[in-house]
């Protein structure tokens, strides 16, 4: 399983724009082959920051949806971001 977490900075009055431009890309995201979850948010106490989660099985699964990641309009907009990728090799019950 793969995991995609981390967060973006984009200008606080642009926040809810830019998120939803961005739901068009969640929806075929979570359609999308070997996609366990998919959710972009507004953080709470952060008005620029956006919360990032992905969970897929694979990282062809991941690489096949990715590609080119966001688009032109919308990169233009981060201003920074701390995303990572993580391979879990086993899954719990908390």
């Amino acid at each position: 399983m793969i995991i995609v977490a981390g967060w973006l900075a984009v200008a606080p009055e642009s926040r809810d724009a830019y998120l939803d431009d961005c739901r068009e890309a969640v929806r075929l995201a979570r359609e999308a082959p070997g996609c366990l979850e998919y959710s972009l948010g507004a953080d709470l106490l952060d008005p620029g920051r956006i919360t990032v989660y992905e969970r897929w099985e694979s990282d062809e699964d991941l690489e096949r949806f990715r590609g080119s990641g966001p688009s032109d309009e919308q990169a233009v907009q981060i201003v920074d971001a701390s995303v990572a990728r993580y391979r879990i090799s086993a899954v719990e019950a908390p």
